[in-house]
């Protein structure tokens, strides 16, 4: 796993964890009721669908910082495994400031495109909520995951982490041990 200098344990992260939490307890919840109702009391909530997929938009948008928080996405490091530390912490740098660069460029652009929203001042379809609102997820979205790639990238500079992503094999085989019987465990 990835130890980054943001925070894992702290308050921050238990909000984001606690938010993410809830925003899976809400769509499940909606999505019941609405299936309870349309299935057995014939009635439906026409803006159910469009809360759910808002609710999944904040979720993909926080959940995305959250994985790299803590190591969970993937990618091709086969390259990367080949090179000495060295290189491999340089290679790290350069791509965890080309992700840092992306995500403050989306960023800059969500911000753009929310005050566009804004000035237009249209409304959801189904919820009458500006639909600016339910976008300033995007520009705060991947504010924090340009925040984590920052802290990722301060850990490689500082020496305190060689490589961009989790290493899945290795993972693998931890949680196998784990879980393999011993001898005297077996019959």
């Amino acid at each position: 796993m990835i130890g980054t200098t943001a925070p894992t344990t702290g308050w921050f992260a238990r909000l984001e964890e606690g938010l993410i939490a809830l925003l899976m307890a809400l769509m499940t919840i909606l999505t019941f009721a609405q299936v309870v109702a349309r299935y057995v009391f014939n009635y439906s909530f026409v803006w159910t669908l469009e809360l759910v997929t808002v609710l999944f938009a904040w979720l993909i948008f926080i959940g995305m910082s959250y994985g790299v928080r803590v190591g969970a996405h993937i990618g091709v490091d086969a390259l990367v495994k080949v090179l000495g530390p060295r290189t491999a912490r340089v290679t790290a740098g350069i791509a965890a400031a080309l992700c840092l660069v992306y995500a403050l460029i989306i960023a800059l652009g969500g911000w753009i495109y929310v005050e566009k929203m804004f000035s237009i001042g249209i409304e959801m379809q189904d919820l009458p909520i500006p639909q600016w609102v339910p976008r300033t997820i995007m520009p705060l979205g991947f504010a924090l995951l340009a925040w984590r790639f920052a802290a990722v990238l301060w850990d490689v500079i500082r020496n305190r982490q060689t490589h961009l992503l989790g290493d899945e094999t290795e993972d693998a085989l931890k949680l196998r041990q784990d879980v393999e019987p011993t001898s005297t465990d077996r019959p």
